[in-house]
């Protein structure tokens, strides 16, 4: 009998009532009939529900990355609460009754075969040269509309840069917000959000008066002017040659959209891919209106950290399911990966979820690094870059985990580990937690701005080992203010698993 683990019934539920729901019908006996094929392929049920009739409701694993749920009930969700539930009913080793496939299950399955054999075939009628013309004239029209939006935006910048971002104040914000709302019309979607975060943090600025959203704002203008820099570049060149590339960083955010068949095409996708998720957290991104749920992975067998992106608009939530924490081992049979040097953005089609054994935990421990001053250096190279995102990923070995008094150099508490007698005490001066690797140097462990507080979770790690002899996993990152690296935890690694800080 096929065997399903729970983590995988949630990542196909559209949401997380239609996972409860489908739950609360398998634990309350709404099944009054279970049948499987004697190949495992092909999984049925009837289901009690609010109708006369019972609901009839199927999973079809003829493809075993791509399976098909069936039901009978009106709903328009897909999979429904009730495939879910027939999901559950596998989950829990319940008894299935060994039968033939229907024949309208094998009908449908011949005439999918054949779509898909027509497809492989590549028999498809190919595309006129007038079309063809056409297309690359659209694309052309695109650009030079970008271009004539570039302009407009960068007069306004220039503007800015001459007279202060204090200028702002003086005249009414309303024509910065109309401005951003015709570069919509422009195809810029990456000048947009930049342009509406410095909106946003003068707005505060005016309300409150601190000082900080205005050096927030000056970081945002540096940010934008690097982009327009880039952009204008980026534009000219694509009116000469408009062919996607594998290193095209910019082609989304000035209005792309990649597809996962075109990036396969660029070599951007790896075969058998372990991944393992390090860390998750869900963001409300008020210059886009959108609720943003990050995973942060790693390749097990290489160690390389990427991050998945789940847009969720906010005209659209009750539309876009959210995601959800991972605890499995994925193996992915093909993951794309996107344009970018590091930290990049993967997607998958499908994936295998499995429990993740103390020699995964260890291989990615291994791949962590053992010393600070180069972990760091690797991450001020790509910070160098004025359009990061100001924090990297990283993995660092540690020796200990503990707190230090800041304004007294090399105390005693330094670099000590913590005990679960010493979170109480009290220590003179500044107290910060910090990571000190095997070489004796030392790191802040402090919160980005913006993101959940995980530093205050510390000292409430379970067991004092979690302090010594691990691996961090954190986003590091460059104070301005008091000059100095950072990190901001997410995680601690051991050879037992992931210990999380936060969801």
């Amino acid at each position: 009998m096929r065997t399903i683990k729970e983590q995988e019934i949630t990542a196909l539920a559209p949401n997380a009532n239609a996972a409860a729901n489908a739950r609360k019908i398998s634990s309350g006996g709404g099944f009054v009939s279970r049948k499987r094929s004697g190949d495992d392929s092909f999984y049925m049920g009837e289901c009690k529900g609010s109708g006369k009739n019972n609901y009839v409701v199927s999973a079809d694993y003829i493809d075993e990355e791509h399976p098909v749920f069936r039901c009978s009930c009106p709903s328009r969700q897909l999979p429904c609460k009730h495939a879910l539930a027939l999901l559950y009913e596998m989950a829990a080793g319940k008894d299935f009754e060994v039968t033939g496939i229907p024949g309208e299950i094998l009908d449908k399955r011949a005439r999918k075969e054949a779509r898909e054999a027509k497809k492989q075939s590549g028999e498809k009628k190919p595309a006129s040269e007038k079309s063809l013309k056409a297309a690359a004239a659209a694309r052309a029209r695109k650009t030079r509309k970008q271009l004539e939006g570039l302009e407009l935006l960068q007069k306004l910048t220039g503007e800015l840069v001459h007279n202060g971002l204090a200028s702002m104040g003086n005249v009414s914000l309303k024509t910065y917000r109309d401005l951003a709302k015709q570069l919509g019309d422009y195809y810029l979607p990456g000048p947009l959000v930049y342009l509406n975060r410095l909106i946003l943090e003068m707005e505060a600025c005016q309300k409150d008066q601190d000082p900080g959203h205005y050096e927030h704002g000056v970081e945002i203008l540096k940010k934008l002017r690097a982009l327009e820099k880039k952009a204008d570049v980026y534009l000219k060149e694509k009116l000469e040659d408009d062919t996607p590339k594998a290193d095209d960083e910019l082609f989304e955010e000035l209005g792309g959209i990649w597809k996962l068949e075109q990036l396969g095409e660029l070599g951007l996708k790896k075969e058998q891919a372990r991944l393992m998720q390090l860390a998750f957290q869900v963001t409300f991104d008020a210059a886009r209106k959108e609720y943003i749920d990050k995973g942060y992975w790693v390749d097990v067998d290489t160690g390389e950290l990427c991050h998945t992106c789940n847009y969720r608009p906010v005209k659209a939530l009750s539309h876009v399911k959210q995601e959800d924490s991972c605890f499995s081992l994925l193996r992915i049979p093909v993951l794309t990966w996107y344009p970018g040097s590091a930290d990049r953005r993967v997607r998958w089609e499908s994936a295998d979820y499995q429990e993740a054994a103390p020699q995964d935990y260890g291989a990615v421990m291994e791949k962590a690094y053992t010393d600070l001053p180069t972990a760091m250096k690797a991450v001020k190279n790509q910070l160098k870059n004025t359009l990061s995102q100001g924090y990297l990923p990283v993995l660092v070995s540690y020796e200990a985990i503990g707190m230090v008094e800041a304004e007294a150099g090399e105390s005693t508490k330094a670099g000590e580990a913590m005990g679960a007698g010493k979170i109480g005490r009290t220590v003179s001066g500044a107290v910060i937690y910090a990571l000190r690797d095997h070489s004796g140097n030392r790191i802040k462990l402090h919160c980005l701005e913006g993101l959940d507080d995980t530093v205050s979770m510390i000292p409430l790690l379970p067991d004092r080992s979690l302090y010594e002899e691990g691996v961090l996993f954190g986003l590091a990152y460059y104070d301005s203010r008091d000059r100095q690296m950072g990190i901001h935890p997410c995680s601690i690694i051991k050879k037992d698993g992931i210990h999380r800080l936060l969801y």
